[in-house]
């Protein structure tokens, strides 16, 4: 029966980040035209609450195109590829530990952060490939960006993580949790924390770094060719990625679902669900206030400055570790 429980909480888990993902993108919608003035979504649905089943219906009765140019085989498996890791990281992410040693997760390996990297670096070969396959130069291009700009960003990212590795002594999602009940990690860490942050708007191709969406160079980058529902594949691949770097942030940085000032009143999900809408939100605020980077100052910016002072943070915590012990 064990494989009957793994499969509900699987079939649950799903249900609750697509709905997490529709809404989050509507909440992005509403933020974003507070802060611009205008009332965003509000016709569908008290206070446009079903704008994004709206969305959903839409998507799905627009007409599916191919290019005759493409490769019909990988275009229509390259959304796929991008959904699949990007929903895959979920399986192991620790949501709360409502007693101790009980693990709200489908699946705690003692490698958790290790799992979710490898996963979520398979996505690149979605957006790659979709922008190849597509046989247009535009985006191609757009593939192409996509991926120097992941493979540079992903490199401060892992320098960044391993400090705080170093710190918790473990790379268990739970046990790096477990060593913040005293102090969060991202006092230690500020400056790891501000180097993952920045890396993981740039690895989710969010403004200002959308480098690989840009309509004044690109059309829209690499999903130019696609329309209807693969379309929105690729769409959801972004948010929901979006949520899993937020996530991540939480348990690496933010205590997981350790309460603030000992308020352990409040369950712990309900702190957990709390921290990553706040980095949801700055997302959004970032969207709002910042314009894009030139594609060769953002490439600058990864190499030259991101990953020699993630190499000096990571160099700094292991010596200050190595002394303490």
């Amino acid at each position: 029966m064990s494989w009957l429980l793994v499969l509900i909480k699987s079939a649950l888990l799903l249900f609750v980040v697509i709905t997490t993902f529709a809404y989050a993108m509507l909440f992005e919608r509403k933020i974003m035209g507070w802060m611009q003035l205008r009332p965003g979504p509000n016709r569908v649905g008290p206070w446009g609450l079903l704008q994004p089943a709206a969305d959903a219906v839409k998507m799905l009765f627009k007409e599916d195109l191919t290019p005759s140019t493409a490769d019909p085989l990988i275009y229509k498996l390259a959304p796929f590829i991008s959904l699949v890791s990007a929903f895959g990281a979920y399986a192991i992410i620790p949501w709360s530990e409502p007693r101790p040693g009980d693990i709200w997760s489908i699946g705690n390996v003692n490698a958790g952060i290790l799992f979710i990297f490898a996963l979520t670096a398979i996505g690149v070969y979605g957006v790659s490939l979709g922008g190849w396959a597509s046989g247009s130069k535009y985006p191609l291009l757009g593939s192409v960006r996509a991926t120097a700009q992941m493979i540079s960003y992903e490199l401060a990212m892992t320098m960044s993580v391993i400090g705080v590795l170093i710190v918790a002594g473990t790379t268990s999602l739970a046990g790096i949790v477990h060593a913040q009940q005293r102090i969060w990690f991202v006092i230690p860490q500020l400056i790891g924390f501000a180097i993952y942050f920045v890396t993981a708007v740039a690895e989710t191709n969010r403004a200002p770094f959308d480098l690989v969406e840009a309509d004044a160079e690109l059309v829209a980058g690499f999903h130019t060719e696609y329309s209807g529902l693969r379309f929105g594949l690729f769409f959801i691949a972004e948010y929901v990625n979006m949520l899993t770097v937020s996530c991540v942030a939480t348990l690496l940085f933010f205590g997981g679902w350790n309460a603030p000032f000992g308020w352990t009143f409040i369950p712990g999900i309900v702190w957990f669900i709390l921290k990553v809408l706040f980095f949801i939100f700055c997302y959004i605020w970032l969207r709002a206030t910042m314009p894009r980077f030139r594609y060769d100052r953002l490439m600058a910016f990864g190499w030259k400055v991101l990953l020699p002072v993630a190499t000096l943070n990571l160099i700094a915590t292991a010596v200050v570790v190595a002394v303490k012990g």
